[in-house]
């Protein structure tokens, strides 16, 4: 048998989604050389089936309740929704980003290996017949749908949110098993288009991870535009025309043609054989300190994949902080103030601390609010539906911040950049907004006493 030659290298990339490749352009600006692997497209589950595809989908809802409302601005229009031509411009966005991901990991210092890696041991890393080593490992494997063992959960229109992005047909009743953050983005998007919409969710409230408050006014905003919830409901069977479940003690049905799976994302563990190191992990993620190594020296996990937090912008910084560590360099990233976004119609976004948390940790705590209908710019926009909750500690830091309404995550990024910053209260409303803006409605907020 031949031998087999061993590839050498500074750093190794397991995946290349938005934590591997942007790790992997920063290390080679640092003088590293870097080989990262990837058996499906550059750019991840983020570009190609995820963040990106599904924002597409939403812009295009967005137009359309545009167009529907569009009597209210005196304008009388009309239009027709091809759902293909949808697809076929998604398409040509996530190809046009992959190919500048692809071109980025052609930088010099980079080799881009197009092939699934797996561990021989603690530091080798084997992809096709090939062997690779590297004095240090960055795992980015990223996440998957979880599919939960319920009866039925293969049959053929059964999907995950990767194949519902590829479906060329608009359903007419789309059942979405799960109301968390990709079960309500496609809800509202969906809903749009013109499916009737049904969400069952297994939690009181959905989005659960989020504000209650929050979270109960974009449910009663989407049932306003159709959707139908079921909370607190426990799906037990997929049949051939739908799903059934159980509710307050009752067995209930729903017909659809397809349903939607969104319970979660579950890491890739598998195919990484793991149980070829000494590397810890559990269903749950892989083990990882607070600078994101692994109990092995000199191999990291970052993304998905440790299961902290399956943001594609968590993984990205992730990423930077591990390179910053390799590279001798000081970070100041703050993984703890991690914003985030679900991108219905209306846009919900959140950093920080909640009003409930602040209550079940004993911190003393300030909630302030603005509304988007005292807004001048909201009012011009037809956008008056929502708020923005800013949460201050007893000393007036600014710790925690809420929205819901259009460009929700645009103010909640502002708030963001303060509580980085250790910002107060008191400097926010020294804080010039320009006029007339929906940021002046986080400004009311923080006048409000």
């Amino acid at each position: 048998m031949p031998r087999t030659e061993m590839n050498t290298s500074d750093l190794i990339i397991i995946g290349c989604g938005p934590g591997g490749y942007n790790a992997a352009e920063y290390a080679a600006k640092q003088g590293m050389s870097v080989v990262i692997f990837d058996g499906k497209h550059a750019g991840g589950t983020c570009l190609n089936e995820g963040c990106i595809p599904t924002k597409t989908f939403c812009h295009n809802a967005d137009t359309i309740e545009s167009l529907r409302h569009a009597e209210e601005l005196g304008i009388t229009a009309e239009f027709k929704f091809d759902f293909s031509k949808l697809i076929e411009r998604k398409d040509a966005i996530v190809q046009q980003l992959r190919s500048g991901v692809e071109a980025l990991m052609s930088a010099p210092g980079i080799t881009f290996v197009h092939e699934d890696a797996h561990f021989k041991d603690d530091k080798i890393i084997v992809a096709g017949n090939q062997e690779y080593t590297a004095a240090n490992i960055i795992i980015a494997a990223g996440s998957s749908p979880a599919m939960p063992p319920i009866k039925g959960i293969d049959s053929s229109h059964v999907v995950s949110s990767t194949e519902l992005l590829d479906i060329t047909q608009l359903p007419k009743h789309l059942c979405i098993i799960g109301g968390g953050v990709i079960g309500m983005e496609f809800a509202s998007a969906f809903a749009s288009f013109g499916s009737q919409v049904t969400v069952v969710e297994f939690m009181k409230e959905c989005l659960p991870t989020l504000d209650s408050d929050i979270a109960k006014r974009l449910r009663k905003s989407m049932e306003k535009r159709g959707v139908n919830f079921y909370l607190q409901s426990k799906v037990t069977e997929i049949t051939g025309s739908g799903i059934v479940f159980e509710r307050k003690g009752k067995t209930e049905e729903i017909e659809a043609d397809i349903v939607l799976v969104a319970v979660g994302r579950k890491p890739n563990i598998e195919g990484l054989q793991l149980d070829n190191t000494s590397i810890a992990f559990d269903k749950r993620g892989i083990t990882v300190d607070d600078r994101f190594q692994t109990n092995v020296k000199g191999i990291y996990a970052i993304g998905d994949i440790n299961g902290k937090c399956m943001l594609a912008h968590a993984a990205e910084f992730q990423g930077l902080q591990v390179v910053n560590t390799l590279a001798g360099k000081e970070s100041h990233i703050r993984h703890e103030v991690m914003p985030s976004a679900v991108f219905t119609l209306p846009e919900v976004a959140s950093v920080g601390y909640t009003d409930q948390q602040c209550k079940d940790e004993g911190i003393e705590f300030k909630c302030r609010k603005g509304m988007y209908r005292s807004n001048g710019k909201a009012l011009a926009l037809n956008e008056t539906e929502g708020l923005v909750k800013l949460i201050t500690d007893g000393a007036g830091h600014i710790i925690g911040c809420q929205a819901l309404g259009a460009h929700a995550s645009d103010m909640v990024q502002e708030a963001t950049a303060l509580i980085n910053c250790g910002g107060t209260i008191e400097q926010l409303r020294n804080i010039i907004h320009i006029h007339p803006t929906l940021g002046e409605i986080l400004l009311s907020a923080a006048n409000q006493d």
